[in-house]
């Protein structure tokens, strides 16, 4: 390109930017000097003619060069941006600092090979440069450029502007990078910004696995809404009926009740939930039956309380059972498949066994685990039993007479209800079993359990002769927390302190001869979930990974949060959800994206009082202030109704526990219907004058925002 002098042009006859074809910049009077951002705005950008005028506008633009042409353009000179930059060069002068004019190396595209040239004498004088617009926007993204720029300036600190000293370090930390540059680096002009505040992390885009999609594809979880103006939307309920009305379902081959009931998420996009139960101690686990027609729920006070739940909108409690002796807290509970028995455990080697029959008063049964072959036994590492066999997780079996459980001895446990004794024992895994269920709800044979040692492993009680699992399930990178069977026997959902959730196909486990030569905890990062939080930098993917689907983004800390496979009738298991350490339910869809989340702190703020008890944090918290905090352990879906059941420790310091219901409403905050929504009850469905429906607590913060504009925060911490 031509390097012809032009006169300076005043600024009152420069046009229309967008009327340039070419822009001229005359590099002379660039200056480096550091100066103060006067007008107290985010960016400065200065001009670089000679006139005195200063002004926050952005960078002038010059009249083009005459020429005879029509458009203003010499041909001669013009290069054509489509073609690349090859060929193309700049002579450009910059100041040493010491106010003479240093002449710069021709800047060329270093991407593109260049003919041999014979060689020009040295040219140390130079004037405007007339490059296109369409050049400059190609020259922005080459990092050819941006390398000029951030080494072809005095590196002395004391003539090295911030400016100067910023862009050299990135243009030396990102050289292989193709990072755009922007216009004031690219040209000179001096960009000063304020410091801004630490920017919170951006939020972590989850994208579909291809294993889920092809698993929805199949209809295995499901149906899908095929047609031609559905494209996997989900549609409202409104828009449901009408094509059912209209027979369109049997036009395009679609299953629409089975769209209807798998549409009604209950999730609100209000934070007012159908019902509040408050305890005084942390809940650990609540479920449905199978039928829906009963839940219960286990405290911390070692109470398992029984609630009608046959009107799943109305909720009536009519029976509380105790665990007598018990050990830090009810660690599990399981419902016959006749809901007539429900059995529950601590951290003892007995599991109790209470009828569910609102007339039967009597004491419940106590199941001694360590009575193994007609005497009691120690625990397996020689321990009192009390200590080497406390119990973790107990589930009945599909035909609801055996129970199977998994202690803190690395073992996995087989009671006969029929002859009171234990008939299994299998010691095999290293570290704590915090999980076990059965494989099939109609077979006893498939047992899956898992542990703190991050295996899953799958027992099949017909071919145990030598103690040794059928196959393994590995992935999880720290312990498992919660183990999950669908109920077909195939597949199997995980919930892990890797803060993963993942989906088993019982056909791609792993064979027990390649598991045992493989090191399966390398991968963990040693954190301790009760008290530190997870390092997310320093996961890594599990070398050997069998699972299906990983679910990530909510958060298991602090306790064994439970996860669930959504109910077979209503849903056919479409979804997956979990508790979460952060007060929220999240649902997910097969594929591994959020379906919905369930707010229980927004839900539940405010709504109990403190007492004397709050603020003492039990040792799982270092904040000491006694803020409201909310940890969802676990959660249940009703199989007939679109309603979740969320039991957590709630309150300040999540030293107290809550049951909160959330049904779908479309969206509506309020209803007319009985009972009423936002009922905030105790923990026998008692109206309770101390605690506060969520509606007066958001009308005491209006107060409170109202009388006291200077105060950012009231006493109850908004």
């Amino acid at each position: 390109m031509s390097s012809s002098a032009s006169p300076t042009p005043r600024r009152a006859d420069s046009p229309d930017p967008a009327s340039h074809t070419t822009n001229v910049y005359d590099n002379e009077n660039e200056w480096t000097d550091d100066t103060v951002d006067e007008d107290n705005d985010d960016i400065d950008f200065e001009g670089t003619t000679g006139d005195t005028e200063t002004s926050n506008d952005d960078i002038e633009y010059f009249e083009s060069l005459e020429d005879d042409d029509e458009d203003g353009i010499d041909e001669a000179d013009y290069h054509d941006a489509d073609d690349g930059l090859s060929g193309v060069e700049i002579e450009l002068t910059m100041e040493d600092g010491s106010g003479n004019l240093q002449s710069i190396n021709t800047i060329t595209d270093d991407t593109a090979p260049q003919p041999e040239r014979a060689a020009a004498p040295e040219r140390t004088t130079t004037g405007a440069i007339q490059i296109s617009r369409e050049q400059i926007i190609q020259l922005l993204g080459r990092n050819t450029f941006a390398r000029f720029f951030a080494t072809n300036v005095d590196t002395t600190p004391a003539r090295q502007t911030r400016a100067q000293a910023a862009r050299a370090a990135r243009a030396e930390d990102e050289e292989d990078d193709d990072e755009t540059v922007g216009l004031a680096s690219i040209l000179g002009a001096r960009a000063r910004r304020r410091a801004q505040p630490p920017k919170s992390k951006p939020p972590v885009v989850i994208k579909p696995s291809k294993e889920g999609k092809r698993l929805l594809a199949m209809g295995i979880f499901g149906d899908n809404a095929y047609g031609p103006r559905c494209h996997g939307k989900r549609k409202p309920l409104a828009s449901r009926l009408m094509e059912r009305e209209l027979g369109f379902d049997r036009m395009w081959g679609k299953n629409t009740n089975g769209l209807i009931s798998q549409g009604l998420l209950p999730v609100s996009s209000t934070s007012t939930p159908d019902m509040v139960i408050h305890y005084d101690y942390r809940c650990y686990s609540g479920q449905f039956s199978d039928d829906g027609n009963f839940y219960y729920s286990c405290a911390q006070d070692f109470k398992v309380r029984m609630y009608d739940t046959s009107n799943p909108y109305d909720w009536k409690h009519y029976k509380t059972v105790y665990f007598p002796h018990g050990q830090w807290t009810i660690t599990d509970s399981t419902l016959s498949p006749d809901n007539k028995w429900l059995a529950y455990s601590s951290l003892r080697t007995h599991v109790c066994l209470a009828s569910t029959d609102p007339n039967d008063n009597s004491e419940p049964h106590y199941l001694d685990f360590a009575n193994w072959g007609g005497r009691r036994t120690r625990g397996i590492n020689g321990g009192h039993g009390h200590y080497g066999q406390k119990i973790y997780s107990v589930r009945f079996s599909g035909d609801g007479r055996e129970l199977v459980a998994g202690t803190g001895d690395n073992c996995v446990m087989v009671y006969d209800l029929e002859t009171r004794r234990t008939i299994l024992k299998i010691p095999g895994h290293e570290d704590d079993v915090n999980a076990v269920c059965f494989g099939d709800a109609k077979s006893p044979h498939i047992l899956y359990s898992g542990s703190d040692d991050t295996l899953i492993k799958i027992w099949d009680r017909r071919s145990l002769g030598d103690s040794r699992e059928a196959g393994v399930f590995m992935g999880h990178t720290e312990g498992v927390t919660y183990v999950d069977s669908k109920g077909d026997g195939r597949y199997v959902l995980s919930n892990g302190k890797d803060q993963t959730m993942k989906l088993w196909d019982l056909r791609k486990m792993m064979p027990t001869e390649k598991a045992s030569q493989l090191d399966f905890r390398r991968s963990g990062t040693g954190f301790d979930y009760r008290w530190m939080a997870y390092p997310d930098d320093e996961y890594e993917k599990h070398p050997h990974d069998c699972s299906l689907v990983s679910y990530r983004g909510h958060q298991v800390l602090k306790t064994l949060i439970r996860c669930h496979f959504s109910p077979p009738g209503s849903t056919d298991s479409r979804y997956v959800y979990s508790g979460s350490a952060d007060g929220k339910v999240y649902i997910y869809n097969i594929d591994g994206t959020i379906a919905g989340k369930i707010d229980v702190y927004d839900s539940t703020f405010n709504t109990r009082p403190r007492d004397r008890r709050h603020g003492s944090n039990w040792g799982y918290d270092d904040d000491s202030t006694g803020a409201w905090k909310t940890c969802v352990r676990d959660a249940s879906w009703h199989p007939n109704a679109p309603l979740i059941a969320a039991t957590s420790w709630n309150g300040y310091s999540a030293d107290s526990g809550s049951c909160t219901v959330h049904s779908w409403n479309d969206g509506v905050g309020d209803d007319e219907a009985e009972p009423k929504v936002g009922r905030v009850l105790d923990a026998r469905l008692r109206e309770d004058d101390r605690f506060r429906t969520r509606k007066s607590v958001r009308e005491s913060r209006l107060r409170s925002n109202r009388v006291t504009a200077t105060n950012n925060y009231d006493d109850d911490g908004w």
